[in-house]
């Protein structure tokens, strides 16, 4: 079984004149593991990337795969990494069995025939095998670069936007060979800006908005931290900076989600607050026009953490 490679990056920062894509980012990615980098588009998912996988150079900070210090010119890991961007590019006038065969014999993989032989068969391709690559559809190219980045066994799989492209047939297809890979012991890094994309397959998350990490856990503590929070929305006939403030300093209330006139409170379950929020609007003379408790799944937390409240996840504490 493979022992996977272990991703680290310190203070990493990509700069572009005045604009930081990247800013001071901290993973740490196990060996074997299977991570999920998420975030909104345009958060700096894929310049991470380039910079982990050596195509583009930090302004500051480092990368090490495995101990070793990546940088543009490095190419002693290269070999056992398998990438899988957003946007692909093929030798389109050759067939899809040339194409996997030369990637093959690139990466000197053991068995080359009887490992693309199975690849394909997994993803339907096999058929397919002796058409130019120019005759596939988009589904059929994304997936036979899934092909591509697995034909030599890797030992870390860096995916951007896995499932972009695919039908729910491919995505089930493309999901049990991710899980097949880290059986096998290949450490995982997945991109995307869809939580549900990640969440069957992922152990771990870390969601970065505006280039800077704001959360970093398990999928598993992610998933209770929804649970376990209650959301109680508020409408005020107005709404300001010292009102929310208000808000903020109730001993109960953890968060405070403003949206125009609406307030969102989150607060544990552990009771009902309801009487002590009707209690604090009418101390403050504020005029409520509606109050509901809301169920808040996921993908809404994935937005209320990289958009809504994000000036308050940024500070120096991670999640």
């Amino acid at each position: 079984m493979k022992t996977g490679l272990t991703v680290e990056t310190k203070n990493l920062t990509k700069r572009y004149g005045n604009f930081t894509a990247v800013n001071h980012l901290n993973l740490d990615i196990k060996a074997g593991e299977s991570y999920g980098f998420l975030g909104p588009n345009g958060a700096g998912k894929t310049t991470t990337l380039m910079m982990l996988l050596g195509i583009l150079k930090p302004t500051e900070g480092e990368v090490r795969i495995s101990g070793e210090l990546v940088s543009s010119d490095a190419f002693n890991t290269k070999g056992l990494i398998g990438f899988v961007p957003e946007n692909q590019s093929f030798y389109e006038e050759m067939s899809a069995w040339e194409y996997l065969m030369f990637f093959a014999k690139l990466y000197q993989t053991e068995r080359p025939k009887e490992r693309g032989q199975e690849i394909l068969e997994h993803l339907d391709l096999w058929a397919w095998r002796d058409v130019l690559i120019s005759g596939y559809s988009n589904g059929m190219k994304r997936k036979l670069g899934f092909a591509r980045a697995t034909i030599h066994s890797p030992d870390l799989l860096v995916l951007d936007e896995p499932i972009a492209g695919l039908d729910p047939l491919g995505i089930i297809q493309i999901r049990e060979l991710l899980m097949a890979e880290q059986e096998r012991g290949c450490t995982l890094l997945i991109s995307s800006h869809i939580l549900s994309e990640v969440e069957k397959t992922v152990n771990r998350v870390g969601i970065i908005s505006k280039g800077k990490m704001v959360w970093q856990d398990t999928m598993e503590n992610l998933q209770q931290w929804v649970t376990e929070k209650q959301h109680i929305t508020i409408t005020l006939s107005s709404v300001d900076n010292e009102i929310i403030a208000g808000f903020r300093s109730l001993p109960f209330v953890q968060e405070v989600i403003s949206e125009g006139n609406s307030l969102c409170l989150v607060m544990d379950q552990a009771g009902d607050y309801r009487e002590d929020i009707s209690r604090f609007i009418l101390q403050k003379n504020l005029i409520l026009l509606e109050m509901k408790e809301e169920k808040t799944t996921l993908e809404e937390a994935f937005v209320n953490i990289t958009e809504n409240n994000v000036q308050d996840l940024t500070g120096e504490t991670e999640r």
